[in-house]
């Protein structure tokens, strides 16, 4: 199974620092944000990753190279302008395989990505208690069921996993992911799980420093 990180977001509330660093590339913990994500899908087995670039993506791609530093294979999905989650995931298809795995690079997590190589769902969601910035979450989660309406409800931590089916009939552009998740858990055919370990949403300058400190 591959993995895709989601890496072409401007990072408009990350200014002034990614005026000239891509968010991914901002450190966390003495780190660029986007290593972390590549060594904890090298320890669950993930081999082949692919990362879509839009604003200063030749940084990224500069820094990562291949992915032979990570003992992975890393492919790119150049974006001339970032054409939102589903967008660039449909851009990606052709890199990706049957089912693969989607990660937001400006997120922070232990979270072990081996969970999602046993899966079978065409589409997954990982979710997480609601920070104080989100108190109203996103999807509400019975047993692993995701549904729109039910309490309590959880946000979604930016980590899923699709059978490429779930993007069939969708048309290449610009296009936000959250419309379709929330189309397909009214019909309830999206599964998913509560995550419990370290998350972070790296989203502003603020949280950053937050989570360095």
């Amino acid at each position: 199974m591959k993995a895709m990180i989601l890496a072409a977001g401007r990072g408009e509330r990350m200014r002034p620092l990614t005026d000239t660093v891509p968010k991914s590339l901002l450190e966390v913990r003495g780190r660029p944000l986007i290593e972390h994500h590549l060594e904890a899908l090298s320890t669950a087995g993930f081999n082949e990753i692919v990362i879509n670039l839009s604003w200063l993506g030749n940084q990224v791609r500069d820094h990562l190279g291949n992915g032979s530093d990570f003992n992975l294979a890393i492919e790119y999905s150049d974006e001339p302008e970032a054409l939102e989650t589903a967008g660039g995931i449909l851009r990606a298809l052709p890199l990706l395989g049957e089912r693969f795995i989607v990660v937001n690079a400006d997120i922070f997590t232990d979270y072990d990505f081996a969970r999602l190589q046993r899966l079978d769902s065409r589409a997954h969601l990982v979710l997480v208690e609601n920070p104080q910035h989100q108190p109203d979450g996103d999807f509400s989660l019975a047993e692993s069921t995701v549904g729109t309406n039910g309490l309590p409800r959880y946000t979604f931590s930016g980590i899923s996993q699709f059978h490429r089916s779930f993007f069939d009939g969708l048309l290449p552009g610009k296009r936000a992911l959250a419309p379709l998740l929330h189309t397909a858990a009214e019909q309830q055919q999206v599964t998913g799980e509560l995550f419990t370990g370290v998350w972070s949403d790296i989203g502003t300058l603020e949280r950053l420093q937050a989570l360095n400190d």
